[in-house]
């Protein structure tokens, strides 16, 4: 149990002595909350109990605030538990502030645990599948798959970091549509690339019945050589074609996944879905889950769930992109038994998911139980939102070969060798992309400003890079002065400072953005420790061999680069030794 729980524990052990019917008044919404205060002058840990129950005991929120601070010295917890001070403020906000031993504790702490530090055993025996990226064959990996799979990636490292059993899971829409319009644009020009094949295919079918009719022709034959297992009576040039454009495009896609660290466990394609998929709502037709639509369709009744309608088998009686779903969800747990589904996608697809779920509860109920869609925002550019149909499609390519220019020219002057400085752009650039991405809450949009998105001195991934970089030089030239630090840091100073008391919160934070599948936390706090630290560099000569605080200082600059690591780790940005 760490300090904040060990805080609220004692708060709810007084809350409770002193209101027998607290219980009941945590059905009202009454709860008790430990936070850290926004400003340091009111303490390491703060909470409002006092504000919430004053109402309910028609009291003045300090009078209650004074009780229950004064029963809490009664029952001589706190300084058992690190607490030095405890004061009333404010309308009846209760701050406690630790002692200066809790701070060298947890400094002991970070430095003998390094790459454990921050974990918990939250998720322990939780078996998650995480499904995210899903970049479709044939088209290219565009910024909303870059997305889609910086989220998932964090999400996926900060559920394991809490104890959970993860696999990675990538759904891949190799059938469809759009791969019968890039069959088709190939079939017509050859020269074309995949892409350009796709915005041809895509354009004729919009503009042309002649040529929607061809590829719609095109889609029957593919479901009819993949589906059917009927290559002998399918054309072997769009056979040909598919399988070219298939396997060319997964490899690509491995180059993709390999620059952003992630590695899948299993990897799922509508093709191995659909047939699985027609058959639950066919059969789920028969139960009065479903209903026959017009043009011999099949659809789910949203309606009656406070939602929209949606068509699970087209009139052509193939299975839509829901049918698949239901497949996928069915077929996931038997590869997997999971306890936790977690699905990451563009958030243009909530409504379609939410109807999804409630056609899932009357199928797999116990998988609809275990499922959590998360819908995350946009990126944008200057140019607005990318478009794969209209050919204005931002690649993941394109975007990070714009960053890695940038970084280029930032480093440019550095005394370093070029294949360093080549492994330092690629990190930096990547590590940017994420960060932008993963810097604000999961729902928002994204406006990518290249020019701050790499600064070395401010809200961004490479200024956290550079903050790691420069206490590893600081480490390694304590090194090569030979300054060591004492196991037991006895000798420091007497009062902690803002940096050391930053360190304590990074397993508050760790959990905080699992409870709320928000990396964005951890990004917020990581930005706000490497101001401390850099600050603390500044105003600090740390490595001093006349200095008989010195080897406590190098600690703090080594506690600090672990957490730093540990924290990029989570975000899946990697780390360059030097910049």
């Amino acid at each position: 149990m760490n300090i904040k729980e060990e805080i609220k524990k004692s708060i709810e052990t007084t809350v409770n002595a002193l209101y027998p019917d607290f219980s009941s008044l945590r059905n009202q919404g009454i709860d008790v909350l430990v936070e850290i205060p926004k400003e340091k002058r009111y303490g390491d840990y703060s909470t409002n109990i006092a504000l919430a129950l004053a109402k309910k005991v028609r009291k003045n929120s300090i009078e209650v605030a004074n009780y229950i601070f004064s029963k809490m010295n009664y029952y001589n917890v706190l300084k058992n538990i690190g607490i030095e001070k405890v004061e009333v403020a404010g309308s009846g906000f209760i701050n406690f502030y630790l002692s200066k031993d809790f701070f060298i504790e947890n400094l002991k702490k970070v430095l003998k645990e390094k790459t454990k530090f921050g974990h918990n055993q939250n998720l322990k025996g939780e078996k998650t599948i995480v499904e995210y990226t899903d970049p479709n064959p044939f088209k290219e990996f565009h910024i909303g798959h870059l997305m889609s799979n910086s989220i998932g990636e964090s999400l996926s490292r900060i559920f394991e970091f809490q104890g959970a059993r993860i696999k990675r899971a990538n759904y891949q829409g190799d059938v469809g549509l759009h791969v019968a319009k890039v069959i088709w644009g190939k079939l017509k020009n050859p020269d074309k690339t995949w892409q350009e094949s796709y915005v041809l295919g895509n354009k004729g079918y919009k503009e042309n019945e002649n040529t929607k009719k061809e590829i719609e022709e095109i889609n029957k034959k593919i479901y009819e050589m993949i589906l059917r297992k009927t290559q002998d009576r399918s054309d072997k040039n769009i056979n040909k074609l598919y399988y070219e454009g298939k396997k060319e495009s997964l490899n690509y896609f491995e180059k993709i996944y390999k620059k952003l660290g992630t590695k899948f466990d299993y990897y799922f394609f509508e093709s191995e879905v659909g047939d699985f998929g027609k058959k639950i709502v066919r059969e789920g037709l028969e139960k009065g889950i479903f209903e026959k639509g017009e043009k011999g369709v099949i659809v789910f009744k949203g309606e009656k769930y406070g939602l929209h309608t949606r068509v699970f088998i087209s009139s052509e009686g193939l299975p839509t992109y829901e049918a698949k779903e239901l497949g996928l969800a069915k077929i996931k747990y038997d590869r997997y038994k999971y306890n936790n589904s977690i699905i990451v996608t563009g958030n243009e697809i909530n409504e379609y998911f939410k109807v999804l779920i409630a056609s899932m509860k009357e199928i797999f109920p116990d998988l609809a139980q275990k499922t959590k869609h998360i819908g995350h925002g946009m990126m944008r550019l200057p140019e607005g939102k990318i478009s794969s149909r209209s050919g204005k499609v931002i690649t993941f390519e394109s975007l990070l070969n714009q960053v890695e220019w940038l970084v280029r020219e930032k480093i440019k002057n550095r005394d370093l060798p070029d294949a360093e400085k080549k492994k330092i752009t690629e990190k930096v650039a990547v590590g940017t992309l994420k960060y932008s991405i993963l810097k604000q809450s999961i729902g928002s949009d994204i406006v990518f400003d290249f020019e701050k998105s790499i600064s070395f001195e401010g809200d961004s991934g490479p200024y956290l890079q550079y903050s790691l970089a420069r206490a590893m030089s600081v480490l390694r030239k304590a090194e090569s002065e030979k300054i060591k630090r004492d196991p037991n840091l006895r000798m420091h100073p007497n009062n902690p400072n803002n940096f050391e008391k930053k360190m304590i919160y990074f397993p508050d934070v760790v959990e905080k953005s699992g409870k709320e599948y928000e990396p964005h936390y951890i990004v917020l706090y990581l930005t706000e420790l490497a101001r401390e630290f850099n600050g603390y560099y500044e105003s600090n000569r740390i490595v001093e061999k006349k200095d008989e605080f010195s080897p406590y200082k190098v600690a703090l600059t080594e506690a600090f680069s672990i957490i730093m690591k540990n924290g990029l780790w989570l975000l899946g940005i990697e780390t360059p030794e030097r910049l």
